[in-house]
């Protein structure tokens, strides 16, 4: 073990027993489960940058104080974050999931953005505060990582330019909302089933569309009716699958940026049904 990662532990008055234990998802960053005298904690080792601004986003969520289970910070210092060690088990809750989800979206900023930025995954995500979030979804969501796409030969120009349509019509149809507190990465991966109910890890939170989560939620996978009944309790938006894809149009730039070209036709026919409408 680390010598580094003892004084950690020490500082917290926490002594390993054991060696680290690699978990799942540990493929940006190293993640292990280390027992120590106090009981199980999770650490994660990554750019000190990076680390901090997720030890925030769990203090935020935590702050939300909804039906969600979110993992205590104990530590974080340098390229090390001890969290809170979560068990696993318990029984697939959708309709809690939905009204913790809603409940953490009742939580709103005076601005779209978040006052430092963070990053999605590897990528770094800009959170300059905008007033209005059609601005904030075009000039730090869609175009920076559309124009990032290019850049790197995974997207023609003639893309960026529908893109950039998409893009500048947002006010035509998207009404301007009080901004949300997101999670910013809710993807299935990051939500777990314990038996205190679901909890949210790997956050990268900021104010925006309460959308931003629920389009990263069906991208992958399907949390199921139960899910959207506690969540929208009868006020299921008319534009939903309009909404849906113009917000999982970030994540899909975000995974071709990342992966490469296996994600395009996701982002082109996102694009498509946006321009069709």
């Amino acid at each position: 073990m680390q010598e580094s990662l003892r004084a950690v532990l020490a500082s917290q008055h926490l002594v390993a027993r054991g060696e680290p234990r690699a978990l799942a998802g540990g493929d940006i960053a190293e993640v292990v489960w280390l027992e120590t005298d106090q009981g199980a904690v999770v650490v994660k080792r990554d750019d000190p940058e990076a680390l901090a601004a997720e030890a925030e986003g769990l203090r935020v969520l935590r702050r939300a104080n909804t039906e969600l289970k979110v993992p205590t910070v104990i530590v974080q210092e340098g390229e090390w974050l001890i969290m809170e060690a979560l068990a696993a088990g318990g029984k697939r809750d959708a309709a809690r999931l939905g009204a913790g989800l809603r409940g953490l979206h009742s939580v709103h900023g005076e601005r779209h953005g978040w006052p430092s930025d963070n990053r999605c995954g590897p990528t770094a995500q800009r959170n300059t505060p905008c007033d209005d979030g059609r601005v904030f979804q075009r000039e730090h969501r869609l175009m920076p990582l559309g124009t990032a796409c290019v850049e790197r030969g995974l997207l023609p120009t003639t893309l960026l330019d529908a893109l950039s349509d998409v893009a500048e019509r947002l006010e035509t149809w998207l009404p301007d909302v009080p901004p949300s507190l997101v999670h910013g990465d809710l993807w299935s991966g990051n939500v777990l089933t314990t038996p205190e109910g679901p909890a949210i890890i790997d956050p990268a939170v900021y104010y925006h569309y309460p959308e931003v989560d629920l389009a990263m939620l069906t991208l992958f996978g399907a949390p199921g009716e139960a899910f959207f009944e506690a969540y929208w309790d009868g006020a299921r938006p008319e534009d939903w699958e309009h909404r849906e894809t113009l917000f999982q149009l970030y994540p899909l730039l975000n995974h071709l940026l990342l992966f490469g070209g296996a994600y395009r036709t996701g982002v082109e026919q996102a694009i498509a049904r946006l321009q069709s409408t």
